[in-house]
């Protein structure tokens, strides 16, 4: 059931849930400030767009059909194009005006037979609206369903299925292995016996290889996990489902999982190099989509995650309740340490400020000890209003926030030859909600001073991730 509320007037930040029916290329954005010399590249980001199909709406926020968008810089200007991901979820969307495929929170009518064959012979969407990454010189679209789609980062054009993973259900969030240039992964088998698999595929690989299994009764929700230069862990969540049981509930994926906090939070460990299994940690029931970042200390594993006291933010994002300006929760920047000596796990809130939406220095950071991470922040129960910067050694923040204006995810680019963990800039998509229009903003990562804005013609729905690729 879809979370509901009452409001006298949308919020301010409504449009960001409205479709976005233009598909345009704008060869240099108006740009106020300076955008640095050095920037020479392309943020790319997917999200959804359209939230109907024919007379019939989209439920949930993750449902919405995969927008492409591409902000390029070169020589202190910027352009800009977008376009839907055209696959057979958006001829089934904008063609026909259906809902062909099963999403997070939005099904399609089936029959109890369909039901049973889509589970143990499953025919997915391509609505990839989550994040995008870089395989080597294959740019490519993902979500946790396993088709990806790999696209043409200068067109945005639709280019096929790069790779399957190992099982039905995976994550938008895989990590680069620096050994191979090519990506760590999870997927999830589901059928009669279930297993959580860990994967790689290497840069120019099409078909994976399983580096761990690990069997379990009920899958939990995975949407992403978290690595150290030691360790693969997964965080599992007490709220999973039986996937034997969806067949027959007749509900769309993301109702048929339960939360039963009793059972606790466990952290599976997968040895990188060996694919042994490690010790398992529990500790208090929580709730995440985001690892922010892990590190080896010792003996000990720090993760750094952006926590709720539950899943009740899933619901808190049905489209009925962000339009009506009902109360979503904000998240906690928390960090856990697993203690192999003692087996205990501690945890406590790194900074005061909501945190969520985190990035990090990548390439520098992952895996490894690090002070800077940057999110987006909200006041008490409402939207994404502000970009936060955390001092994860001294506990500090820094915030950006103007009135009227909502950031999506701040994205890392560092300068070329920096020496410090954060110098670069910041990218992120601001929703105007007095002009109802978009605008990319460009930070000075290390005082969130600003750089520059580039005015984009229209507005670009509230999405999730994207990536920074450096001109090569």
């Amino acid at each position: 059931m879809s979370a509901t509320t009452t409001s006298a007037a949308p919020p301010a930040y409504a449009k960001g849930f409205e479709t976005l029916s233009d598909e345009v290329v704008v060869d240099r954005l108006p740009v106020s400030g300076a955008l640095p010399t050095w920037l020479a590249g392309s943020l790319l980001r997917t999200g959804p767009a359209k939230f109907e199909a024919g007379e019939r709406q989209m439920r949930h926020w993750f449902d919405g059909l995969a927008m492409l968008h591409r902000f390029t810089f070169a020589d202190g200007a910027v352009s800009y194009g977008n376009r839907y991901l055209r696959g057979r979820t958006a001829h089934a969307v904008l063609d026909e005006g259906r809902i062909a495929y099963p999403e997070f929170a939005t099904d399609p009518c089936r029959t109890l037979f369909r039901r049973v064959q889509t589970l143990f012979a499953p025919t997915f969407g391509d609505n990839a609206n989550v994040n995008v990454m870089r395989l080597g010189e294959r740019f490519v679209s993902m979500t946790e369903t396993p088709i990806s789609v790999q696209f043409d980062p200068d067109t945005l054009e639709a280019a096929g299925v790069p790779f399957m993973p190992p099982g039905q259900l995976t994550t938008a969030h895989p990590h680069l292995d620096r050994e191979t240039g090519g990506m760590l992964n999870y997927a999830a088998k589901l059928g009669p016996r279930n297993e959580y698999r860990f994967f790689a595929l290497g840069p120019d690989d099409a078909e994976p290889r399983v580096l761990a299994r690990i069997p379990t009764k009920n899958v939990g929700y995975v949407h992403s996990f978290g690595l150290t230069e030691r360790w693969i862990v997964l965080a599992e969540f007490p709220w999973a489902v039986n996937p034997l049981r969806m067949i027959a509930s007749g509900r769309p994926f993301v109702e048929n999982f339960r939360w039963e906090p009793e059972r606790g939070t466990r952290f599976l460990l997968v040895d990188r190099r060996t694919g042994a299994h490690g010790p398992t940690f529990a500790t208090d029931p929580f709730f995440a989509f985001h690892h922010v970042n892990g590190y080896d200390d010792g003996d000990d594993l720090v993760l750094d995650i952006s926590t709720y006291a539950d899943p009740s933010l899933v619901q808190a994002l049905y489209l009925d309740n962000l339009r009506a300006g009902g109360p979503v929760p904000s998240s906690e920047l928390r960090r856990f340490r697993l203690s192999a000596a003692t087996g205990d796990v501690r945890h406590e809130r790194l900074v005061a400020e909501p945190f969520e939406l985190g990035r990090i220095n990548y390439g520098r950071c992952n895996a490894r000890p690090y002070r800077c991470a940057w999110g987006v922040t909200s006041g008490p129960d409402t939207w994404l209003d502000g970009i936060v910067k955390a001092d994860v050694e001294e506990r500090a923040t820094t915030v950006w926030r103007e009135a009227g204006r909502f950031p999506g995810e701040p994205v890392f680019a560092a300068r070329p030859g920096a020496e410090d963990e954060d110098d670069g800039v910041l990218l992120s998509v601001v929703l105007d909600a007095d002009r109802g229009t978009s605008f990319l903003l460009v930070l000075d990562a290390a005082d969130l001073s600003e750089v520059a804005r580039a005015e984009v013609p229209h507005h670009i729905p509230f999405s999730f991730h994207g990536q920074f690729a450096a001109r090569r």
